[in-house]
């Protein structure tokens, strides 16, 4: 069984920097591709970045130049660095698997800017 565990996140001033990551409980080689989401209150759950086995990335135009995903093989870590944060960063960022055909979702972890 395939878990994700998301942590790091907090709340931090606008202009700030958080580092979540996102423990996999196997090989993150088996994934096709992981990322990161994130959902605010009353909004739809949004891809924030994508990572594939190739190492190629993927942003939201809002975050671009500001955050950046990388993943760690040896250890089956992802991350997601998120520099000069803003208050519309504030949302619950759900780590993110795909293993064809499944989706895999990690519980979320709260990150909340505030101005």
């Amino acid at each position: 069984q395939v878990q994700l565990v998301e942590s790091g996140g907090g709340l931090v001033q606008a202009g700030g920097s958080l580092r979540l990551s996102c423990a996999a409980s196997g090989s993150i080689f088996s994934f096709n591709a992981m990322g990161w989401y994130r959902q605010a209150p009353g909004k739809q759950r949004e891809l924030v970045a994508r990572i594939t086995s190739d190492g190629i990335t993927d942003y939201l135009d809002s975050v671009k130049g500001r955050f950046t995903i990388s993943r760690d093989n040896a250890k089956n870590m992802v991350y997601l660095q998120m520099n000069t944060l803003k208050p519309e960063d504030t949302a619950v960022y759900y780590c993110h698997g795909y293993i064809f055909p499944r989706n895999y979702w990690g519980q979320g972890t709260q990150v909340t800017v505030s101005s």
